[in-house]
């Protein structure tokens, strides 16, 4: 799929540049957060708008209208830039970008600190415009430490609500949550009310996202304000890599098993000959009955802000925001033997005799834990808002290759035809993929926020 932007994205660009002056010319002295007060009626503050969900989130409200406040991590550079950078790449259309300056404003802030990090005065002139709140930041290092996924997805959330309860026009807020607080259970069925941690966490990311919510259940109590929770699935997107888009979700993943491929190649682990016969075979913990569900973000986001038009009703409202597509265990284990130069075979328990490349297997973030999901995740509430939805992109094959980043790293003829069997498809992929992958971490560090608004790999924010 094209990025359709290439003209759009130089006149974002450039929009940088000659608009510096006129913002500067539109501030004002006595105003702390640096903005002239004449801006008239409430805006709709976003946290994470330069993540993968949240930049798509801010293009959805713009589309209907909406006049943001991008609360952008401080010192992660100009998000209404990278705003425009991403609109223009990812194909809106130029009335949205050139109106960017007259629609869309940006404030630091540090969710992790109390006030947002701001001065006391500039914290309550900001709650004074705030006619909605989205929070769509998170931390969302799978592997990342407790105490600063905590810092992050709790006390920052904690910051964003004391946010929305200074606010005198007592904003409509949205908190993007994520639908794998449902952890470790092994209850097929998740209902879009269960909030229950007793079966523990697959991870720290998790975990902190859980507590999340709890916080938030008990500020709605405690305040008696209402919260619309959304919990999206695995959130993935087909369009192209590009550095001006925010990297995938399944980046991580997709980098820790080209690593293995490389390191399986130097080894020579992944067997030595060209045929499926002298293929290694790898044993990776997994339930056959398992399922991942997956969803386009651009639908995702789509539907959250859909559902976001109805007016709250009192208490804590959450909406599972999931996808018509569930991955089994067969099909992501014959999506990652592609490129991998290995068998996939699931086994019920650790072996005790694991083998180097088994080991390294284990490293992919998130990978191995997700083979023993077996969720459903029930959105009766959302789709009863919904209604009658546009049909869902079909996500096959290419789909996830796509999504994984490697799909420009397998020849069309492969694509379009039936999966490849000689062991060496990942070898022969290698060497592109190393020059693609250096070429992107080159370039993509321009779009990349703070560990506020990091990409994750189970869910987009």
């Amino acid at each position: 799929m094209g990025m359709g932007g290439g003209g759009a994205g130089t006149g974002a660009i450039g929009m940088e540049d000659s608009a510096t002056g006129a913002a500067a010319a539109a501030r004002s002295a006595t105003s702390p957060i640096g903005y002239a007060s004449s801006r008239a009626g409430p805006e709709t503050a976003i946290t994470g708008a330069s993540g993968f969900l949240g930049a798509r989130l801010a293009r959805e409200l713009l589309d209907r209208g909406h006049r943001l406040v991008l609360l952008a991590h401080a010192g992660s550079g100009d998000a209404l830039a990278r705003l425009g950078r991403f609109l223009a790449a990812s194909g809106a259309p130029s009335s949205m970008i050139n109106g960017l300056r007259g629609r869309v404003r940006e404030v630091e802030v540090d969710i992790a600190q109390p006030l947002l990090g701001l001065p006391a005065d500039a914290f309550h002139e900001l709650a004074g415009t705030l006619g909605a709140l989205w929070h769509s930041a998170a931390d969302t290092t799978l592997a990342g430490a407790s105490e600063q996924l905590h810092q992050v997805n709790v006390e920052g959330t904690r910051h964003v609500l004391d946010l929305a309860a200074a606010a005198p026009g007592q904003p409509a807020v949205f908190h993007v949550s994520t639908a794998f607080i449902a952890g470790s259970r092994r209850e097929e069925v998740a209902y879009e009310d269960d909030l229950d941690g007793t079966q523990g966490f697959e991870n720290s990311y998790e975990r902190s996202k859980f507590d999340g919510e709890v916080l938030v259940r008990q500020w709605s109590a405690d305040t008696g304000r209402p919260v619309v929770v959304f919990r999206p699935s695995l959130l993935l997107t087909d369009v192209p890599s590009h550095p001006d888009l925010p990297p995938h979700t399944l980046d991580a993943v997709a980098r820790a098993v080209l690593t293995i491929v490389s390191m399986a190649a130097q080894l020579d682990l992944g067997g030595g000959g060209t045929g499926e016969a002298d293929r290694s075979t790898v044993r990776v913990v997994a339930d056959p009955r398992a399922r991942l569900n997956v969803m386009p973000v651009e639908e995702a986001a789509r539907d959250m802000v859909h559902i976001a038009g109805h007016a709250p009703s009192d208490g804590v409202m959450t909406y599972h925001i999931v996808g018509d597509s569930d991955l089994t265990v067969t099909q992501i284990m014959l999506l990652f033997e592609e490129f991998f130069p290995a068998h996939l075979v699931a086994v019920p328990e650790p072996p005790r005799d694991q083998t180097e490349l088994e080991r390294m297997v284990d490293l992919v973030p998130g990978f191995v834990s997700y083979l023993l999901h077996r969720h459903v995740f029930d959105d009766t509430r959302a789709r009863t808002v919904l209604g009658e939805r546009q049909p869902s992109r079909s996500i096959d094959r290419q789909y996830l290759l796509a999504a994984l980043g490697v799909g420009e790293l397998v020849d069309r003829a492969v694509l379009d035809g039936p999966p490849p069997t000689p062991a060496t498809g990942g070898r022969e992929a290698l060497d592109r993929a190393r020059a693609v992958r250096e070429r992107r971490d080159d370039q993509q560090h321009r779009f990349r926020e703070p560990s506020t608004a990091r990409p994750h790999a189970v869910e987009a924010s």
